[in-house]
């Protein structure tokens, strides 16, 4: 697994999101994730639709990712 395949999950399984992936390791990985779905949604919930686009890689070929996740707006602040 590498970080540009987990930013394509990412970015496909949520219309409109833009993320940066990082990982040398290729088990452990830091992403930050903008989109505008992340409105209104508490930090857990955001988490929660980002695992959901990586299925089960999460827990398998990815061990751990550490998030953090914005909305344009936060972004752009």
């Amino acid at each position: 697994m590498n970080a540009d395949t987990i930013r394509q999950m990412i970015e496909t399984g949520l219309p409109g999101a833009r993320a940066e992936v990082q990982g040398d390791d290729g088990v452990h990985f830091e992403a930050t994730v903008v989109c505008a779905a992340f409105a209104g949604k508490l930090p857990l919930a955001r988490h929660r639709m980002v695992y959901a686009t990586l299925g089960e890689k999460m827990g398998g070929e990815i061990h751990a990712l550490q998030l953090r996740t914005q909305t344009p707006e936060e972004a752009a602040a």
